[in-house]
């Protein structure tokens, strides 16, 4: 199993190239950051800076999106990053759920998503690609390669993934809910007529190193707020109990008062305050090293390739250095 390290880009950017640093000694092999402009400093000028303090790290967003940018901007600024780097980036993108909604605009569509996986995929890597009715290809990229994982909860999203996408995040550690919703990944590919196996499949969630579990619970419960607002959208799309959607997702949050972006993805974010301790133990990892083994064991057992760990709380440097002594060789036996 793979490990990536997840960061929100709050200044200053020299600690989020710290972190990333720290986390490749440890043995984290991916570096993501969130990717929303109004909320936090711009990942990408970042993301030369962490690759320039790196030797092998893989970067990408998680997850950008098809709406805040053009693709051809999308698709030359990742060819830069492996120009100057050596191929070490990594495309996660999604519909766009903070950085669309707090500049005021509505989500992608799952259609607009799906063109924007192949087209930037196809410039990115030098190949002709229709930007908007016209032929374009970028002429100075030589050896590209840009893998595309897409984020999806949903029935359509998690089927566009298993049809498009170089790899899929599911962003929760439940083992019920990732293997429904790997199998339906994979069942996609091969109605595609795609190889299942192909996929490379990426766990993300907060992970908290304590023997303390009340305090790491309230550390990581703004995780099932967001991952809450998600499933509030897929509940209004397809109804609460439309078998669409395990009801093990849609249950909680029957409890939801709305949603608040200020705080999104932060400790102690007061949207968050409906999620139960039962969803932050599922959703999450919690507890001692040997309790994020066990977890982490079971996850891989149902395929998943990477476990990508949200640091935002308050032991990051922490919780690193215990995932690089203790987690991370227990997976790489």
């Amino acid at each position: 199993m793979d490990f990536g390290l997840v960061l929100q880009t709050d200044p200053p950017a020299s600690q989020v190239v710290s972190l990333m640093k720290r986390g490749e000694r440890n043995g984290f092999r991916y570096g993501w950051t969130f990717d929303s402009a109004v909320l936090w400093q711009e990942p990408f000028v970042i993301y030369s800076q962490i690759l320039a303090n790196t030797q092998k790290l893989h970067i990408g967003p998680m997850v950008t999106n098809p709406g805040t940018r053009t693709w051809e901007v999308t698709a030359s600024t990742f060819a830069t990053l492996n120009d100057m780097y050596g191929n070490r980036t990594v495309c996660g993108i999604g519909r766009g759920d903070s950085a669309m909604r707090v500049a005021g605009r509505a989500p992608n569509t799952l259609a607009r998503l799906g063109e924007a996986i192949d087209v930037i995929r196809d410039l990115a890597e030098g190949r002709e690609a229709e930007v908007d009715g016209k032929p374009l290809r970028i002429p100075w990229i030589r050896d590209g390669k840009l893998p595309v994982w897409m984020a999806a909860y949903g029935p359509k999203a998690l089927a566009l993934a298993g049809q498009k996408a170089d790899g899929f995040i599911l962003q929760l550690a439940d083992p019920y809910l990732t293997e429904w919703m790997v199998k339906s990944v994979r069942q996609a590919a091969v109605d595609a007529g795609r190889d299942p196996a192909s996929i490379t499949i990426c766990v993300a969630a907060p992970a908290y190193v304590s023997e303390d579990v009340a305090h790491a619970r309230e550390q990581c419960r703004w995780f099932g707020g967001m991952v809450g607002n998600h499933v509030a959208d897929l509940v209004s799309r397809y109804g609460e109990h439309s078998g669409m959607v395990p009801e093990e997702l849609t249950e909680y949050v029957k409890a939801r008062q709305g949603y608040d972006y200020s705080h999104h993805g932060r400790t102690g974010n007061p949207s968050a305050d409906f999620v139960p301790d039962e969803i932050v133990d599922r959703f999450c990892l919690l507890g001692p090293a040997e309790a994020h083994i066990e977890k982490l064991r079971a996850l891989r057992d149902l395929g998943v390739d990477q476990f990508a760990l949200y640091n935002m709380h308050d032991a990051k440097e922490a919780t690193i250095d215990a995932y690089g002594q203790h987690v991370i060789p227990a997976l790489r036996d």
